[in-house]
């Protein structure tokens, strides 16, 4: 197979942007892509769009890609929509690299844009309601909180506000992990507050305020043990990455110094198991295939950005991705081994938590920072010496663990 690379990548602030449209992030992440790859829209030949909530959101169910890319001039190429919930854009890039390795072209876009903020808080937070099987709803919810049976919340431990039913599962997830790991409320606030502190050198990120552990263990409750910084927030924006063939590379005359190849791009779905059966995560799963398929481990990796749609998030998938050993997440992170310096630096942008999430925007804007780190131009939140870099990104919920795991790995 052709090998792949990504030459350009492109993404706008996160946050709450009112007055910024589908097509206006979309144009701006991608004109901002193409310009740091040094080619024109005339030089892709397929493109991947993703989205999860524009059809929620605006009514906009169908062809929204092929929509959002003809208001910016491109068109007469193939267009194909993605939604994979909170890993469409990962979703999105593996196609693109699919398309590339199938020689079906040479250049190619993934882009994810999403626009989820609303003044309407009930349209807003609904949006999430379909990420697992609406038939059974209410029989998911109710063996997902007896996950964290036998952790009892603390009195006033949870938001008389409004919040995603996806807190209540990961609020959920965290006291299983509590109870059988011994994992503590400190260590996810050590992880929260780790993402924070990285997000102020972030320019692009929703959130660019320091917090301390006891910042946040005394902030505003969501639902125990979560409080308010542990949680990512609703975002909007936009992400976009060019990527090309080595054919393409020379076709173009492109710059190979600041190409980062693609290592490994996999997407796997979870499957029915007992939770007791953790190494069987579909992270982790998706991982092991990664790894085989780079020609490394997880000892190799420099640097990761991985879904922490709530610190407890990243305690998880620090350690489906052999980071650590299974329940030492907590102990590894509270040790400050995932701080920039550390052993293996984890969201230096800042995460979800901080930097935002704006779902099908949200695994294209993790390889904008991961291929912003290979290439030495991450400014004060640099890592030094990066030659390996993993993105992890997941969506929706079916059985007791995520729908979809997507796991990249990216190198110098």
């Amino acid at each position: 197979m052709e090998d792949v690379y990504v030459v350009g990548v492109g993404m706008t602030p996160f946050g709450r942007l009112p007055d910024v449209s589908i097509k206006d992030m979309t144009r701006q992440a991608v004109e901002t892509a193409l310009a740091d790859a040094g080619v024109s829209a005339d030089a892709l030949q397929g493109a991947y769009f993703a989205n999860a909530s524009q059809g929620h959101m605006e009514g906009q169910q169908m062809i929204r890609g092929q929509v959002a890319l003809r208001s910016m001039g491109i068109q007469g190429i193939p267009v194909v929509n993605v939604e994979n919930a909170c890993a469409s854009g990962s979703s999105a890039f593996s196609l693109a690299v699919n398309f590339l390795r199938a020689g079906e072209g040479d250049v190619a876009l993934a882009v994810g844009a999403e626009k989820m903020y609303s003044s309407d808080r009930d349209l807003m937070f609904s949006v999430f309601d379909s990420a697992w099987d609406v038939h059974e709803a209410e029989a998911i919810r109710e063996r997902l909180l007896q996950l964290g049976e036998g952790i009892e919340p603390p009195p006033g431990s949870t938001s008389p506000k409004p919040y995603s039913v996806f807190m209540d599962v990961y609020a959920a997830f965290s006291r299983f992990h509590m109870k059988r790991f011994g994992t503590t409320q400190r260590q996810l606030a050590a992880v929260a507050a780790k993402n924070h502190r990285h997000s102020v050198h972030n320019p692009l990120s929703q959130y660019r305020d320091p917090y301390t552990i006891e910042e946040i263990l005394a902030a505003p409750p969501i639902t125990y043990p979560l409080t308010l910084p542990m949680c990512s927030p609703i975002s909007d924006g936009a992400a976009a990455a060019v990527l090309c063939t080595g054919a393409g590379l020379r076709r173009l005359g492109l710059d190979a110094g600041r190409a980062i190849r693609v290592l490994a791009c996999v997407v796997g779905t979870g499957t029915d198991r007992d939770p007791s059966q953790v190494e069987q995560h579909c992270t982790a799963v998706a991982a092991r295939r990664a790894y085989e398929r780079a020609g490394v481990g997880p000892q190799d990796v420099s640097v990761a950005e991985v879904h922490d749609a709530t610190a407890m998030g990243e305690i998880i998938q620090i350690e489906n991705l052999g980071f650590c050993e299974f329940g030492e997440g907590g102990p590894m992170s509270e040790r400050g081994e995932t701080e920039i310096g550390g052993r293996i630096p984890v969201n230096p942008s800042g995460g979800l938590e901080s930097k935002g999430h704006p779902v099908g925007a949200t695994g294209i804007g993790q390889v904008h920072e991961l291929v912003t780190q290979l290439r030495g131009e991450a400014g004060a939140r640099q890592v030094e010496g990066a030659r390996i870099a993993l993105a992890e990104n997941g969506g929706g919920l079916q059985g007791i663990e995520e729908a979809v795991a997507c796991v990249t790995i990216l190198g110098r």
